[in-house]
């Protein structure tokens, strides 16, 4: 029996509440260790370098990407982010359980260096719900949001290559969900789901 532990990888286009049901999600099982990312983006108000995010100019994130320190790596609007390979190989080494919270870039890439990684795409309930979660966050400009709205067709079009699809229309629910998943719970969010499929067209219609 392996001792390895289990990485999970979250992703979904901003607006659907995914950083807030991760923190509630590490909250509910304290075994689960969050990676935390590299960025180029400025820090929001109260975010924390080294707890939030790891914040480094444009010329670091390059020269780490040069150096295959990153295990995946992104440009999400006029950012980029990353994850360190070191700190996460050492994670599961260690028999930590691992948790990304990355775009659909990054989750493609783990896929194909970690195939072993177990990966969970977070739909909003409609495309009103994402634009009022994006406006309610208040720190974004009209422009931004526009752009994030018309990216995330993009970002929601590859939904169907994760392992497992969460609905965020009550936060308790899916946070249950998230929960079960990564409890190991048998078939829980499959994108088979007739309900994911529906939504999904709707969304992408």
């Amino acid at each position: 029996m392996s001792d390895r532990g289990q990485l999970f990888v979250i992703a979904a286009p901003s607006g659907t509440g995914k950083t807030s049901l991760v923190k509630a999600l590490m909250q509910r099982q304290p075994q689960l260790r969050f990676s935390v990312s590299y960025t180029t983006r400025k820090p929001r108000p109260n975010e924390i370098d080294g707890r939030d995010y790891h914040f480094v100019t444009r010329e670091a994130f390059h020269d780490m990407v040069a150096a295959g320190e990153f295990l995946e790596h992104a440009q999400v609007f006029d950012n980029f982010y990353g994850t360190g390979v070191k700190a996460v190989r050492d994670a599961l080494t260690a028999g930590q359980n691992l948790l990304l919270e990355i775009d659909w870039q990054g989750a493609r890439q783990v896929r194909e260096r970690l195939p072993e990684g177990r990966s969970i795409f977070i739909l909003p309930p409609s495309r009103e719900a994402l634009e009022q979660r994006l406006r309610a966050r208040s720190t974004d400009s009209d422009e931004v949001i526009r752009r994030r709205l018309q990216d995330s067709v993009t970002e929601l079009s590859h939904w169907h290559e994760f392992d497992h699809v969460v609905i965020n229309d009550q936060f308790e629910h899916a946070l249950a969900q998230l929960e079960a998943i990564v409890q190991n719970h048998p078939v829980v969010a499959s994108p088979g789901s007739p309900q994911i499929q529906a939504l999904a067209a709707r969304l992408l219609a």
